[in-house]
């Protein structure tokens, strides 16, 4: 018998640093960041899989930090609000995506970011 894909601890491993990316929205200060980079460094060794994923969920988060900063400042023209808001679904949304794609075992690149870790 073959194993499924579902059930590769590589698969496993790069869904949970999507996933800890929501660890900021749930009020961990800088735990979007920090959840990746831990699983990252970890198991980027072990498995292929998880450098590819955990370098494109790290990219994701900065990207995401750096907007939000940028939303928060504007928050002073009042159109900040607005975009945070839109941060906040955007992130939860493509997160969500990412995690499922990680763990079917697909590579997923995520839209509209910078990569800073190559």
């Amino acid at each position: 018998m073959t194993e499924s894909k579902a059930n590769n601890p590589a698969n496993t491993w790069a869904m949970i640093c999507h996933l800890l990316g929501l660890c900021a929205l749930i009020g961990i200060p800088f735990g979007n960041i920090i959840g990746p980079l831990v699983v990252w460094l970890i198991k980027r060794k072990e498995f292929e899989f998880v450098d590819e994923h955990g370098k494109e969920a790290l990219n994701f988060q900065i990207a995401m930090t750096v907007y939000g900063f940028v939303a928060a400042i504007l928050i002073l023209v009042f159109i900040g609000w607005l975009l945070l808001l839109a941060l906040a679904i955007a992130d939860i949304v493509f997160i969500i995506i990412a995690a499922m794609k990680a763990n079917d075992g697909v590579s997923y690149r995520y839209p509209y970011i910078f990569r800073l870790i190559k």
